[in-house]
């Protein structure tokens, strides 16, 4: 409803969105809005643009990988053993010693595995949210993952300050500003 009243009329719409989080806007606006062409989207945490260009780049390899943990946290009948592997893959995510794939599957893994689906790292950049007691979390999703890699075809993903995404202003260029703070 805040957008400008004529924005559906404009031609060749650049969206920018420099701090895209979750991107709920990011894919409501794609989805929506044909006359957006080019959208370029920007966070600082690493994590979160290496599972944007996983999604967007090697869908069929992340989902492959998620079916796989997805299976093996299905798998385990106890709260206790779900807790044990949820605390594994945690110290494995921590060591930042994976590939982009694996990185992004851990990373999914951890989100719906955790308390409350929360992102937080430590002083020391570890991620330290607490197990969240889900018996059968939708980890992998093949459907929404393959959607999103379709829409993020023409989306530039950039990793770092905001501000620079200020170097891609063009004519018709609509910012959404969400800050973290």
């Amino acid at each position: 409803a805040l957008l400008p009243a004529d924005f559906d009329k404009r031609e060749n719409i650049t969206y920018i969105e420099p701090f895209v989080g979750g991107g709920a806007m990011l894919f409501h606006m794609l989805q929506t809005h044909p006359n957006i062409k080019s959208a370029i989207i920007n966070d600082v945490n690493s994590d979160l643009i290496t599972s944007y260009r996983a999604v967007k780049d090697n869908p069929t390899e992340l989902v492959s990988s998620l079916s796989d943990i997805q299976k093996e946290y299905y798998s385990l009948s106890t709260e206790e053993a779900r807790k044990d592997m949820f605390l594994s893959v945690r110290d494995r995510y921590n060591t930042k010693e994976l590939d982009d794939i694996e990185n992004t599957t851990l990373f999914f893994f951890l989100n719906r595995t955790c308390f409350n689906g929360l992102y937080r790292v430590n002083k020391s950049g570890k991620f330290n949210v607490p197990f969240g007691r889900y018996v059968n979390p939708t980890i992998c999703d093949p459907s929404t993952i393959y959607a999103d890699s379709e829409l993020l075809q023409n989306v530039e993903i950039l990793n770092g300050d905001f501000e620079q995404t200020f170097d891609y202003i063009a004519d018709n260029t609509l910012f959404y500003f969400d800050p973290p703070y």
